[in-house]
């Protein structure tokens, strides 16, 4: 995802003009326990997933944005994160942000032709039910209809 960060800093740039708030959070791989704000300063300024559900309403949009490439034990298997010791797997945090936060959507920087060639972004696709979308005008539209839904 690295290789990705510039667009998406773009992205959260154009979109705060846009939106009334919009506040941002980076992960490695999957979500898991902890995000952050900074990405230079991922160590510094963590914030608790949990907190991260039960400080926002159940109405707000959520726009995880990440290429999905990564070992499918990451959502799978507590351990699997290749950073640190996840006591829970990363699809666990993933289906407990989507249970909160119905109107959700994954935007991925890689075209979506090449999708089907990786197992963990199968997986986030289908954690996702559908709500997949390529880092593309059209994709980007697609998500929006899917969050005003």
């Amino acid at each position: 995802m690295d290789d990705h960060i510039k667009v998406c800093e773009e992205l959260f740039s154009a979109a705060r003009s846009e939106f009334r708030s919009l506040t941002h959070f980076y992960f490695h791989n999957c979500v898991y326990e902890g995000l952050w704000r900074e990405n230079r300063r991922r160590l510094e300024g963590r914030m608790a997933t949990r907190d991260l559900i039960n400080t926002f309403a159940p109405d707000t949009r959520l726009v995880i944005v990440g290429d999905a490439a990564m070992s499918p034990y990451e959502i799978a298997m507590p351990g699997g994160s290749v950073e640190h010791w996840n006591e829970e797997a990363g699809g666990v945090w993933l289906s407990r942000l989507l249970a909160r936060f119905p109107k959700a959507v994954w935007i991925n920087p890689v075209p979506a032709d090449h999708w089907r060639y990786t197992q963990s972004t199968q997986m986030i696709a289908e954690l996702m039910n559908g709500r997949m979308f390529e880092l593309s005008l059209a994709g980007l539209d697609g998500a929006i209809d899917a969050l005003r839904r």
